[in-house]
């Protein structure tokens, strides 16, 4: 399976997020732990501090197994040199998307500084990941405005709208043909109705490992083995962990 939603742990921020600090192997034993084949993975630091810096620790973490982890860096929309960073950050730094954490990093999705950083990622074949699912700037309908006004950027919904704004998420994700879902937080009942309905091509699975206190990640593992309770078919199952995450990160339909 792949992860679509992972993390670094922190180590020059200190935050409520913060979980144990962990080595790449450490974190590589807890995907082989929990069958997971490859990861996305996103900085912490850059959630609080989205500066060149905090990406070049996400590279060198990914760098070390980079046929099992696949890098997401981050930018701010209002700092000078957004879009050259992003630029850095898919050329010399070998990342392959960016993550946005609006209700963080305190920015709407309908700023106009997102145009060119959006401009240069779908430019460089990257995949935008978005928090979702917590007001007020970040819902599924604010990110899939930015889908529409950049529909060669393949966008996704990092959380599938939570426990409050799933049904949201699943309307945007119907209704935009760039925009997709991971399901990362989202409740089993929620879930169910996601994979029945939405576009069977555009559902993900993410665990969020990476903020746990023990480095075996066992919130990770226990949303993994959860997957078996939630009454899907075999065919969504691998949908949702092989093929639609693997056809993604190929590049867009």
């Amino acid at each position: 399976m792949i992860d679509f939603h992972t993390h670094t742990p922190s180590w020059r921020t200190t935050s409520w997020l913060g979980g144990v600090a962990f080595g790449v192997d450490d974190f590589v034993a807890f995907m082989d732990g929990a069958g997971i084949e490859q990861a996305v993975v996103l900085s912490h630091d850059g959630l609080f501090d989205p500066s060149p810096t905090t990406n070049d620790d996400l590279a060198a973490f990914v760098g070390e197994h980079p046929d099992r982890l696949l890098g997401f860096g981050t930018v701010h929309p209002r700092l000078d040199g957004a879009a050259a960073e992003v630029e850095r950050m898919m050329g010399p730094l070998g990342l392959r998307g960016l993550k946005l954490h609006p209700w963080l990093q305190g920015f709407s999705m309908h700023e106009a500084g997102l145009d060119p950083v959006c401009e240069v990622l779908a430019g460089a074949g990257g995949i935008l990941l978005s928090h979702d699912g917590t007001p007020p700037y970040s819902t599924a309908t604010q990110i899939a405005a930015l889908a529409r006004r950049h529909p060669t950027l393949q966008v996704v919904l990092g959380h599938g709208g939570l426990h409050d704004t799933w049904r949201e998420a699943l309307a945007a994700v119907v209704e935009t043909e760039n925009l997709y879902l991971c399901i990362c937080g989202t409740p089993p009942y929620a879930a169910r109705a996601i994979l029945a309905a939405a576009p069977p091509h555009k559902v993900l699975f993410g665990t969020d490992a990476g903020l746990s206190d023990r480095t075996s990640q066992d919130y990770a593992v226990a949303r993994v083995q959860e997957i078996d309770g939630w009454g899907i078919t075999p065919a969504q199952r691998h949908a949702m962990l092989v093929d639609n995450p693997r056809a993604l990160l190929a590049g867009p339909r």
